[in-house]
């Protein structure tokens, strides 16, 4: 659905690899939440 490989979601799932915003914006639309919900931004943290 998303047109990325199993091993990509992977890494966004274990913090190796950061999701471009057209991709987070997506995987936030395809559970219909928010980007902040899908992903766990906390300030000061990179």
């Amino acid at each position: 659905m998303m047109d990325v490989s199993r091993q990509a979601i992977n890494a966004i799932e274990t913090g190796k690899y950061d999701p471009s915003i057209w991709l987070a914006y997506h995987l936030a639309q395809q559970f219909d939440l928010s980007i902040e919900e899908v992903f766990d931004f906390k300030e000061g943290k990179q």
